[in-house]
């Protein structure tokens, strides 16, 4: 049996979700304007968080390792930010991996609550893993 604080922090722990979705492409002269919709339902705001991502052609190779800042995620309000990648045209690109997170503050927040709450999704054609 248990008991009904146990129960209510498992729900709790498990609603923690850190929610980014890759909703839209789009060409920017040489740049490729990658724009996301980040969620934070974890509960707590967070100050700062940066994930190194890995950017991979269409044809499977890697494009580069890069940083992405997605600065102060408040709980419970969404948030749209948006990187433009030099050098890219945006049907080149096959895959984006979160592969780690570099920064992610907050109070009582550790970057290995970021890593796993993190909920990946994506609205194009672009496949977002973590």
């Amino acid at each position: 049996m248990v008991s009904a604080p146990a129960a209510a922090f498992a729900q709790q722990a498990g609603a923690a979700k850190l929610s980014i979705e890759l909703n839209t492409l789009s060409q920017q002269d040489s740049a490729c304007r990658m724009i996301f919709l980040v969620k934070n339902a974890m509960g707590k705001d967070l100050e700062r968080a940066v994930f190194e991502t890995v950017l991979f052609k269409s044809d499977g190779s890697v494009d580069r390792l890069t940083l992405f800042d997605f600065q102060t995620l408040p709980a419970g309000r969404p948030r749209v930010r948006q990187f433009d990648i030099s050098g890219t045209k945006c049907e080149a690109l096959g895959r984006v991996l979160f592969n780690d997170v570099h920064v992610c503050t907050g109070e009582g927040i550790t970057g290995s609550d970021c890593i796993d709450a993190l909920e990946l999704s994506t609205k194009t054609a672009v496949e977002v893993l973590g």
